[in-house]
């Protein structure tokens, strides 16, 4: 029997405030599944305001509150969550796993994207914000503008739909990109990648060590700049003692976009259950979150070096969700964004977005750009690199750049 999948997740309109929906989640309990919901949230562009989660460790129940957009697809919202549940099936009224949900799911088949265009102000974006409409995901990028001014992208994509292979969908995708792109699309082009060339595109990106040292240090600055820090005044405290069964955690932080997604997939790391959690938005922006959780082996956390050790990592990844900074090679200008990639290989959802759309807005023509992974103290980071066109001159400071695209990822305003 199970329960029907139309009541696994329901999305309705709140009463009391007119752009507020409420997002609720009753399905199976997973380790993780609180991260898997948020990122897909944070995919869809919408900030939760408000959260609650329960479970038995067996069952669970998830209440979001989001602040949604006009253009948000709620019905395609719905289906990319129920998608993200875990399967359950009855016996005697008894509800349990099956063994497929404990399976690493099949790396989805990367394809290649050559798109060939006369080049113009915000393509790159445009492009982007089309591939992201149709749930292609971007998974490498190298992009160059060749001495006649036109441009070639070559976009690494996978199918969240899992339809690339056949020839309606890459039509689909052809005839977005025309759409949007009109006359200054030359050419466009879709192919398998074989295996040796998926995996060749996920090499390294080059930084130099200096910069790679500075860019993903793990240690909290001692005294945190504007220019070094998205974030002050991060509290997180561990708490033994108010219940019996579980472990404490008290954060309070200033919010940010996907400020949970961010708490969520730090515990998902570590193989952290969450018990209850309620998550809320205070005054302004400031946020306070309360979890109880235990181990994977349902106690508590009381290895005092594993307490510090997750409060460390909690308190680094809400002062520096991501790490963006500018610098100068040689004659050319860079911008450089990089976000610690998930142990399961996912990346931070819509970062290539935020960037191209900030740099669309500011006028800011670019030359080039590539997105790789990079690793450092044996974690694995995304790797954005942006080098900008300065035939005409940079028209803005690096720091205004630096500053408008920190401020667009962290969801504030400049």
């Amino acid at each position: 029997m199970g329960i029907p999948s139309d009541d696994v997740v329901l999305i309705s309109r709140s009463e009391n405030q007119e752009n507020l929906h409420i997002i609720t989640v009753n399905c199976p309990d997973k380790t993780g599944l609180g991260c898997d919901l948020c990122r897909i949230i944070l995919l869809f562009q919408l900030s939760i305001v408000k959260g609650d989660v329960s479970t038995d460790g067996k069952w669970c129940y998830l209440v979001f509150w989001v602040v949604g957009k006009s253009t948000t697809r709620w019905s395609l919202l719905k289906n990319r969550l129920v998608d993200a549940c875990p399967t359950c099936s009855s016996a005697s009224e008894i509800y349990y796993y099956k063994a497929e949900s404990f399976k690493k799911p099949k790396p989805s088949e990367v394809f290649l994207l050559k798109l060939c265009c006369n080049d113009r102000s915000g393509l790159l974006h445009d492009v982007t914000k089309v591939l992201c409409e149709l749930e292609l995901v971007i998974k490498r990028v190298k992009i160059s503008t060749t001495p006649d001014g036109s441009v070639m992208d070559l976009f690494f994509i996978t199918d969240t739909r899992e339809l690339l292979h056949t020839k309606s969908r890459q039509e689909e995708a052809h005839s977005h990109l025309k759409a949007v792109l009109g006359d200054v699309m030359i050419s466009c082009d879709i192919e398998l990648v074989v295996k040796e060339m998926a995996t060749s595109s996920q090499g390294n990106t080059f930084l130099p060590p200096d910069l790679a040292e500075e860019m993903f240090s793990l240690e909290m600055p001692k005294e945190p700049t504007s220019g070094h820090s998205d974030q002050k005044n991060v509290s997180v405290i561990m708490d033994n003692h108010l219940s019996p069964a579980h472990t404490l955690i008290q954060i309070q932080c200033e919010d940010h976009k996907g400020l949970l997604y961010d708490i969520m997939r730090t515990l998902k790391d570590y193989n952290i259950q969450i018990s209850y959690g309620r998550f809320n938005i205070k005054q302004g922006r400031k946020c306070e979150v309360d979890l109880f959780i235990v181990q994977a082996d349902g106690k508590k956390v009381i290895d005092p070096n594993k307490q510090t050790s997750l409060c460390s990592r909690l308190r680094m990844e809400l002062t520096h969700p991501l790490r963006v900074t500018m610098v100068s090679q040689g004659p050319d200008t860079e911008l450089l964004v990089a976000n610690p990639v998930e142990l399961s290989g996912k990346g931070r959802p819509l970062v290539f977005y935020d960037i191209t759309l900030t740099l669309k807005n500011l006028c800011t023509c670019i030359f080039s750009a590539k997105i790789g992974r990079h690793i450092i103290k044996d974690r694995e980071w995304e790797v954005y690199k942006i080098r900008f066109d300065e035939g005409n001159g940079i028209s803005l400071s690096t720091k205004k750049i630096e500053c408008e695209v920190r401020n667009m990822l962290m969801g504030w305003e400049s």
